[in-house]
């Protein structure tokens, strides 16, 4: 394992180191956003998804885009100001008074995003060997949810429910991370690949394309529907912590359950995903999905904390399986000539994230977070929806590959 991590290319170090410290300070403010915009901003329920929906929004809205302008004007120069601006981005948070304020500023948090972890990802991927590269973006993948476990407890305990102080750490570590991320281009530079000349991608022609795919369209509409279940954690959940009567400080409970979603994450991946890999690429989908959806409805039940605590684990094993082997199943569903159209429109399913925020927002203002069930049962039977669609893409798939081991033995 060694020899293994010393060939990997110091800027692919300062990216993973890079990713950890902003995990980490994001997930002790931005997650904690809802919560403030109704306890200190009073906004309502609904005014809160929309504005905590928008960053979602604007990702996808770019996010088609984001790999082909690396190519066109180069890693390094998108990657600077993406990263730069992302730390004006959390300033403008930090100093923002109004509702209209953080719209804007989550607009942006969303659009920087959206331009600066695709590119990264690609860099990641030009500067190292075949080999290595499965290595690489697990150790990524780690850097992750290794932020994640600590950044919420530390909000927690800053008060990120309550202030947007935090938001100023954030755009101080991203200003650090800008610099060191400056100064390794400088030193890597000629270790660096030269830029792509790239076609822009016609998005017309990729719709049509991946539309009469019989296996892909039902996976892409499948997955919105988990994507849709998975953003009920961050954003429905916050809220419906904050505000139950159930639960004395839903605040400090929903930072643990960040963290604990986490550490969840780190135990299980392996595992999980080894158990996995040998089955059909859509019954991992299919079962996360229904684990998600039982959770969700787990959580309108639940009133304790263990409960919760097993909701969230439930979630988690979940979330693993949807999100590690959706790659897998798109690489394997997509003609060769159009993988990459296939990995870029897949990413439309985040529109699920867009939807997710308003409507829990909607539920809340119509039953109130004391009325857990009313709130959670309509999200848990939404997110069950994707199960059809992705049962319909296996036996497509199933019928696929029959055909065209067929068709490979009679020549």
């Amino acid at each position: 394992m060694k020899q293994y991590l010393r060939q990997i290319h110091p800027l692919a170090w300062t990216i993973i180191i890079g990713t950890m410290f902003g995990r980490l300070v994001t997930s002790m403010s931005i997650p904690f956003l809802s919560i403030y915009l109704t306890r200190v901003l009073e906004a309502t329920p609904t005014q809160t998804g929309i504005t905590v929906a928008v960053s979602s929004l604007a990702g996808v809205m770019v996010s088609f885009y984001g790999g082909y302008i690396s190519d066109r004007i180069g890693r390094k120069i998108v990657m600077l100001i993406s990263v730069f601006s992302w730390a004006g981005v959390f300033f403008i948070f930090s100093a923002a008074e109004h509702l209209w304020v953080f719209f804007v500023a989550n607009t942006l948090n969303g659009l920087c995003r959206a331009v600066f972890e695709p590119t990264s990802r690609a860099l990641l991927s030009d500067i190292t060997s075949p080999e290595n590269k499965l290595l690489v973006f697990n150790l990524r993948y780690a850097a992750v949810n290794l932020g994640v476990v600590f950044g919420p407890i530390i909000g927690f305990q800053l008060g990120s429910s309550e202030s947007t102080f935090p938001f100023v750490i954030s755009g101080l570590i991203y200003i650090a991370y800008g610099l060191v991320l400056f100064l390794q281009f400088k030193l890597q530079h000629a270790n660096l690949p030269e830029r792509h000349q790239a076609t822009a991608p016609r998005l017309r022609e990729a719709l049509i394309t991946t539309g009469r795919d019989r296996v892909f369209l039902p996976v892409l509409i499948g997955t919105t529907f988990c994507v849709l279940g998975y953003g009920h954690f961050s954003s429905t959940l916050a809220q419906y912590l904050a505000r139950s009567p159930i639960f004395e400080n839903g605040s400090q409970m929903f930072s643990y359950m960040l963290s604990l979603n986490a550490v969840t994450v780190l135990i299980i991946q392996y595992p999980l995903v080894r158990t996995f890999r040998n089955f059909p690429p859509l019954v991992p989908l299919i079962v996360g999905n229904l684990l998600v959806a039982t959770s969700l409805m787990m959580v309108g039940i639940a009133e304790g904390v263990l409960m919760m605590m097993m909701s969230v684990i439930l979630f988690t094993i979940g979330e693993v399986l949807l999100f590690t082997m959706m790659d897998m199943l798109i690489d394997r569903i997509a003609k060769p000539e159009w993988k990459g159209t296939y990995f870029g429109t897949i990413g439309f399913n985040n529109i699920g994230s867009v939807i997710a925020p308003v409507m829990g927002g909607l539920l809340l203002s119509q039953f109130g977070a004391e009325n857990g069930l009313a709130v959670f049962v309509p999200i848990a039977l939404t997110t069950a929806l994707g199960v059809p669609f992705l049962l319909i893409a296996h036996r497509r798939l199933f019928v696929r590959e029959k055909q065209a081991e067929s068709t490979s033995l009679s020549m």
